[in-house]
């Protein structure tokens, strides 16, 4: 990688983190535990704690053993971050959206021994889980490496036709 794709990658990283812990500090300090302010018809803030990953899962592994699982994880995309060719800028630009994300809510389990959610999406019959922004920061990043593969496979498609005809 060269200096400059590494350094804005990198502050990537660190923005997602800061943005997601003062976001978290605001709604700690602001809301009370299991309080809903409704912004939308089908958005609220929610205040909640998460002891597991997606959805409360593995929440029986305890935080050393879900520090430890988000440890690896973040050195794997590390791993597939630095390996991944300099021309594929969508998704190294994935990779350091969750990385932040995956530090984001680190954090969070290091000190606090829970994540923070706040985000809930609902109708009057409805609710899906709470979440928080590393949480979107890990997914449109998974979203960004999906559609560079996409990109790269169609582009590789349409070259071999090209090539072959």
């Amino acid at each position: 990688m060269t200096r400059k794709p590494v350094f804005l990658n990198f502050a990537v990283v660190a923005l997602a983190v800061i943005l997601d812990q003062f976001v978290k500090y605001l709604v700690e300090t602001g809301m009370e535990y299991h309080q809903q302010i409704d912004i939308l018809p089908v958005l609220a803030l929610f205040r909640t704690h998460n002891d597991g990953i997606a959805f409360s899962m593995l929440s029986s592994m305890g935080d050393t053993g879900l520090i430890i699982m988000t440890l690896v994880v973040i050195a794997f995309v590390l791993y597939l971050w630095w390996s991944s060719a300099a021309e594929r800028r969508l998704a190294r630009f994935g990779f350091a959206l969750i990385i932040g994300g995956a530090i984001g809510n680190l954090i969070d389990r290091s000190l606090h021994g829970y994540v923070i959610d706040y985000v809930l999406f609902h109708t009057a019959t409805w609710s899906f889980a709470v979440f928080n922004l590393a949480d979107a920061f890990i997914t449109i990043g998974a979203g960004l490496i999906i559609l560079d593969e996409l990109i790269a496979w169609k582009s590789e498609r349409d070259e071999g036709k090209i090539n072959d005809g």
